[in-house]
């Protein structure tokens, strides 16, 4: 077994699996480039008794072959040449998985399992047949399923109605890098970079292994970004691959990014259907669950007076899709684009909203921190519906020890300075908050800023500071 970088958890409930006394099904999915294949091939590459990968766009004949040259590889000798259909297909790997002991461990990995299911091609009721007949039966057998398809894997394997209803027998949603996997993998690919610079990377990269892995040491991250995005690198094309490859119909997929990228709070159901002028109201409802369980949309509730509102609010978080939209996006010719402009007042304003989204990303490490994580919690956002300024707070996590954490953030290279001005505007948003609401609840001011709070007369008004460094905490 190879060291991974990350992945600590994933790593513990895999093998917990894998030592298991009773045959498993096991299914891996999440975006594409997250680091699905990784995992399984690094950890178990020489320990598969099966091996393959579905080919993109691929025919079934094309699909059977790639099958067929797996089984060969496997040590299968086909005796009566080589199979024509997936029933074939799996009575073949059946019979060669029958010359070992039942109870001796075989691990099945099967890679981009979706691209098998051709148009007519039979797959998924073979595929049944072969779960439900003979591996099932098997104790020592684990077969472990992969797809950056998330609309297939969810509906065919984990949300099934048919053969394969409830039979997985573990899940696993790959969600993108924490700030503390980042700088995990930056290090250990001889990266010295601060925690700073790291954030900054996440800003544009997030925590896609696979953008992290396309990041030189030996450059700055402004040089990286020009080489990536504005000099035809590998990044210039990247968005529409991306969506392309996870979603079938790709282009209302790309239209409801589209209106979530040029939006700042996000936007409900609802204004996402009048926005489109379309009535399509279920399939909006299967786009936005597949883009949830992709890691590129999170969902939050708005408070309202009465509670918590109905109408949940959608919000785009995937910083490479937000990076795209804001630049990426633009006729640049200038190979050193982002060198050029990284310091101007433009980026610094875009920095502080990917600064907010970090930070909602990472609000486990954010509850940590406080020391509040095995307390139950409920985050929300909040906007005046009654005061005249509108005010507004991005994040409040709602404990059930009967306090709430209004959170305030900030982002800036240095240690923030609270002055009089700002602070009154706090504590505006913090009495029209708790009129409008009625609350009976305490509140405590908290301050998210890079490098703390400067000791002044109005720090003191400040309960809780949450710094870089609790941002790296593990989740």
């Amino acid at each position: 077994m190879k060291t991974v970088i990350g992945r600590d958890k994933e790593i513990k409930e895999l093998q917990q699996r894998l030592d298991s006394k009773k045959a498993e099904f096991i299914a891996i999915y999440g975006r594409r480039r997250v680091g699905k294949t990784y995992l399984v091939t690094q950890l178990l590459g020489d320990k598969l008794a099966f091996d393959m990968t579905g080919v993109i766009d691929g025919t079934r004949d094309e699909q059977l072959f790639y099958f067929s040259e797996a089984l060969l590889k496997a040590g299968y000798a086909f005796s009566e040449g080589r199979p024509k259909n997936w029933l074939e297909a799996f009575s073949a790997l059946e019979h060669h998985l029958e010359k070992q002991p039942a109870k001796k461990q075989q691990i099945l990995f099967i890679d981009e399992l979706p691209c098998l299911d051709t148009p007519k091609s039979g797959f998924v009721k073979a595929f049944d047949h072969f779960w439900n007949a003979f591996a099932s039966r098997r104790p020592g057998l684990k077969l472990i399923v992969c797809g950056s398809a998330t609309t297939w894997m969810v509906g065919n394997l984990i949300n099934n109605k048919g053969g394969l209803h409830n039979r997985i027998t573990f899940e696993m949603h790959l969600s993108p890098f924490s700030l503390y996997e980042v700088e995990q993998y930056l290090k250990a690919n001889g990266f010295d970079w601060s925690r700073f610079l790291i954030v900054q990377a996440y800003m544009i990269f997030g925590g896609v292994p696979y953008y992290l892995s396309l990041l030189n040491k030996n450059e700055s991250l402004a040089q990286n970004i020009d080489r990536l995005f504005f000099s035809k690198g590998e990044l210039q094309r990247e968005y529409d691959r991306l969506y392309t490859s996870l979603f079938r119909n790709s282009e209302f997929y790309m239209r409801v990014i589209m209106l979530l990228a040029n939006t700042k709070k996000g936007l409900s159901r609802e204004d996402i259907i009048q926005k489109l002028k379309s009535h399509s109201g279920g399939q909006l409802s299967k786009v936005l669950s597949d883009l949830l369980n992709c890691d590129f949309v999170r969902c939050y509730y708005v408070r309202k007076k009465r509670g918590v509102s109905k109408s949940v609010i959608y919000q785009l978080t995937d910083f490479f899709t937000l990076f795209h939209y804001k630049y990426g996006m633009k006729a640049v010719t200038d190979t050193d684009y982002w060198s050029k402009l990284m310091h101007t007042s433009e980026v610094l304003a875009w920095q502080g909203l990917a600064f907010e989204k970090i930070c909602l990303t990472h609000v486990n490490q954010i509850k940590k921190a406080l020391g509040i994580d095995r307390i139950y919690t409920d985050c929300y956002s909040w906007r005046s519906k009654e005061s005249e300024r509108g005010a507004q707070i991005d994040l409040l996590i709602d404990r059930a020890d009967n306090m709430i954490n209004l959170c305030e953030i900030k982002f800036l290279d240095t240690p923030y300075i609270l002055g009089k001005e700002e602070l009154n505007k706090i504590l505006n948003r913090k009495a029209v908050f708790s009129s409008e609401l009625g609350l009976k609840s305490g509140i405590n001011l908290t301050m998210i800023t890079p490098f703390g709070l400067s000791k002044n007369t109005y720090s003191d008004n400040i309960q809780s500071v949450i710094t870089l460094d609790d941002l790296f905490l593990p989740g």
